[in-house]
């Protein structure tokens, strides 16, 4: 039964799909880095670290700083939730310059 979560996933994926992103799923297993992004992605050359998160859940203290350090290196971060998708499409129309 897929997750509330892994359903954000999914339609985040579908969504960079459509405008030819380039993306994938950290995996830190205990060797990476605490707090980085569910998905990673890049866009005509942007970076892009995206946190999916299901109804109210907030990202962690970890997640806040890694969005926020992206940021500052002048990448592209978002917190994308069910109730947001319209943010990340916003940010994809914005970077390719279309509307698909």
């Amino acid at each position: 039964m897929a997750t509330p979560e892994s359903k954000v996933k999914a339609a985040v994926v579908k969504l960079l799909e459509k405008y030819d992103a380039y993306y994938f799923y950290p995996a830190t297993h205990g060797y990476g880095r605490s707090g980085v992004p569910d998905i990673v992605c890049c866009v005509r050359g942007r970076f892009i670290g995206i946190e999916c998160k299901a109804g109210d859940n907030k990202p962690t203290a970890l997640q806040v700083r890694e969005l926020d350090n992206i940021r500052k290196a002048h990448g592209v971060a978002a917190v994308i939730r069910e109730t947001n998708l319209i943010v990340l499409e916003t940010i994809l129309q914005e970077l390719t310059g279309e509307k698909r």
